[in-house]
């Protein structure tokens, strides 16, 4: 029988192993003790980085919604700004227009004084006066220059103005644009949730975007914005004010000076029919003088034939009486009565060709009268002529302008209408 065969190899003893029994469960404790302690650890975490990752989702998204409720606030205002900026655009744009209108409506009236003005250069000789008429007419210009340069520089302000709110319009308009879009981002980000098809990493999301600006910029760019223009709107209402005033103010005072301008008319004309009146009046005493002076004159030359008769039979008796003859040729109380008849017709017919003379004299004298007498009327006539065609002249400044303005630019009107030498009576026309 053969012997039991020993398998080679290291023995150990029995208390060896109990030894390594013990050894591998107390290391196996020890590994749950640590895998329990890392359970326990990891579902604290877990619990704690859920609760922090919510409060950061929920503060987010409150900050979110409260960043939307801040913009969408500054975008009301605005939007009020906006149409408030609107308004006033439209109606600085009327003012303007009204303005320009108003400026355009003083060619009429500058015309019609200059054509006063041209009219009445016809006048002749002693009516060629500065009359107050003349003085009202050149008032008249300068006023209606005056008001036309105050307009114009009204026009120029308000397009000024208008270029300022529409500059402050820009401004307001694009940070309501970037509102609006920064409210659609925001409304998109306040939307997105892990659910979300369009969530994915992204490059570098930490970065800070060039341009990027802080809150207290973000508010005071739009503060500065939104006050900006409402000092233009407070500007642009107070000049529309002032150019309102001032189309009021030209009208009163161009609408006086007119007035005025035609009482002088008036009083002027008056005074020439007053004068033609009272030419017409010494005119026809004038006719009536020169005629009795013409009568007497005709009456006194009868009287003279007929003492040049009465002379040559004085004559013819003395001269007849020189051929009696001898002792009959005497100087008798005939010869002293025919010499004395004789002396007196020669003092009569010396005196009454003296005072035919004088009274010729006195009709030529006359007749030069009646010739300036006539000559002025015939001014006075041609005067009445011209102020009365002035007056039917400036009938047009009592209709409607529009029936009279002419379709003309408004800005560049008149610049070298003012007659520079009206003093000197020179007028220069276009």
């Amino acid at each position: 029988m053969a012997g039991l065969s020993v398998k080679p190899g290291q023995r150990f003893t029995l208390p060896e192993w109990h030894t390594n029994s013990h050894l591998i469960s107390a290391d196996a404790a020890r590994r749950r003790s640590a895998s329990h302690r890392v359970r326990q650890e990891a579902r604290a975490l877990r619990g704690e980085t859920n609760n922090q990752a919510k409060w950061d989702e929920h503060d987010n998204q409150t900050r979110l919604v409260e960043r939307i409720s801040s913009v969408n606030i500054w975008k009301e205002t605005l939007d009020k700004c906006l149409t408030d900026i609107d308004a006033e655009i439209n109606a600085l744009a009327k003012v303007k227009e009204a303005a320009e209108r108003a400026l355009q409506a003083k060619n009429l009236p500058l015309d019609v004084s200059i054509e006063c003005l041209t009219l009445r250069e016809s006048r002749r000789a002693i009516d060629v006066v500065r009359d107050p008429v003349e003085e009202e007419l050149h008032r008249e210009v300068k006023v209606i220059e005056k008001a036309k340069k105050e307009l114009h520089q009204r026009v120029n302000e308000a397009f000024e103005q208008l270029c300022l709110l529409e500059e402050a319009r820009q401004q307001l308009s694009c940070d309501h644009r970037c509102k609006t879009e920064a409210l659609e981002i925001d409304r998109l980000c306040l939307s997105l949730s892990v659910d979300s098809p369009s969530i994915s990493f992204k490059v570098n999301p930490k970065r800070v975007t060039d341009g990027s600006t802080s809150v207290d910029d973000w508010e005071q760019n739009s503060q500065r914005n939104k006050e900006r223009a409402e000092a233009e709107m407070k500007a642009s209402t107070d000049l529309r004010e002032a150019v309102m005033l001032a189309i009021a103010e030209t009208d009163n005072e161009l609408e006086a000076q007119r007035v005025t301008t035609e009482f002088a008319f008036r009083k002027r004309i008056k005074d020439l029919e007053s004068a033609y009146d009272e030419l017409k009046w010494q005119e026809k005493n004038t006719l009536e003088e020169i005629s009795e002076v013409e009568e007497d004159i005709r009456r006194l030359e009868e009287d003279l034939k007929r003492k040049m008769q009465n002379l040559k039979v004085v004559h013819t008796r003395l001269e007849v009486r020189t051929c009696r003859p001898s002792v009959e040729l005497c100087r008798d109380q005939v010869q002293s009565g025919l010499t004395d008849e004789l002396h007196q017709l020669e003092g009569t017919i010396h005196a009454l060709q003296q005072k035919r003379a004088e009274l010729q004299g006195a009709l030529d004298a006359l007749y030069r009268e009646l010739h300036h007498i006539q000559t002025d009327m015939g001014y006075k006539a041609s005067s009445l002529v011209l102020d009365n065609k002035c007056m039917d002249t400036r009938r047009k400044l009592v209709v409607p302008a529009e029936k009279f303005a002419p379709q003309i630019d408004a800005w560049s009107r008149t610049t070298n209408r003012v007659p520079s030498l009206l003093t000197n009576r020179q007028l220069e026309l276009p």
